[in-house]
């Protein structure tokens, strides 16, 4: 991998990974229609290391009084029913199904996962069903004639049942074009929760998640043709990169619709179809090599 493909694709994941369109499946098309090798799953998730970092910082004040309700409540019984301390836990319970998932299907991740027909698959029926929430989430907050506007749910009413379904959401982005912000937050919104508790939740689970499947792809670096170098390079890019469009997105889902994320991907996910069809791109481009 080149220093200025490293660039590409480190900015390419910092400008994705919060949006709901799959920061997985951009790297990996952007390396097919670049004629590159496909960057693979182990440096998708050292990448993401860097967009997490950003995560660390923005959210620097909920992590750290998340973490210090939740180590106090291990020995204060009285901090158990505190609303941070049990954030902590539900962090905790909701990233156990992409922990068990992502361990159990590592071999179809790292190969038939990326196949661009799946991906252009998942694109368009992710889409969908992330028009389908924010259409449901604006009808309540919005009403109508013979509706009244309905209150939703904030992270205050997360239980372990819904963080379990937050969690298995989450997983779902272990496939390539589902997005694991558009997944978690479709389901946040389907659940009912609003779309500033759905996103907060979301960023907030993906920590260990990221985190842990970064340092545990670190021992593949410097097989093939992905390098360390290149990678730390890419890394860097995409937690600068990933900050700014964080602070964006967070300020853009209290007032905006997720219309044009879902008309966006809906169409790349035809446009894939169409290509793939025609021969001009083939659904395993750069798999070979890389």
């Amino acid at each position: 991998m080149s220093w200025f493909e490293s660039f590409v694709l480190g900015l390419v994941q910092g400008l994705t990974e919060f949006l709901p369109i799959s920061s997985s499946a951009h790297l990996r098309l952007t390396a097919a229609f670049a004629g590159w090798h496909d960057p693979g799953a182990a440096f998708t998730a050292i990448s993401q290391i860097g967009t997490e970092a950003a995560v660390l910082i923005y959210f620097r004040k909920d992590i750290a009084r998340i973490l210090s309700a939740w180590f106090r409540s291990l020995t204060d019984k009285q901090m158990c029913g505190d609303h941070d301390a049990q954030m902590g836990w539900l962090v905790i319970v909701g990233s156990i199904p992409i922990g068990v998932l992502g361990i159990t299907l590592k071999d179809q991740i790292e190969g038939p996962f990326r196949d661009l027909r799946l991906i252009a698959t998942t694109l368009i029926v992710m889409g969908v069903v992330l028009g389908i929430a924010d259409r449901l989430a604006a009808r309540d907050e919005v009403g109508g004639k013979h509706r009244a506007v309905k209150e939703r749910k904030t992270l205050k009413d997360l239980g372990i049942r819904d963080g379990l379904i937050f969690g298995f959401c989450q997983a779902m982005a272990l496939i390539p074009g589902v997005s694991r912000s558009g997944a978690t937050i479709s389901g946040g919104l389907l659940m009912g929760y609003t779309r500033e508790s759905a996103a907060r939740y979301s960023f907030l689970l993906a920590i260990p998640a990221v985190l842990a499947s970064g340092a545990y792809e670190l021992k593949d670096v410097g097989e093939g043709h992905v390098s360390w170098g290149p990678t730390i390079f890419a890394t860097l890019v995409a937690f600068f990169v990933g900050y700014a469009v964080i602070a964006w997105f967070m300020k853009f889902i209290t007032t905006k619709s997720f219309m044009p994320f879902v008309i966006y991907r809906v169409a790349l996910g035809i446009l894939l179809f169409i290509l793939i069809s025609a021969g001009v791109l083939s659904p395993h481009a750069g798999e070979s090599a890389g």
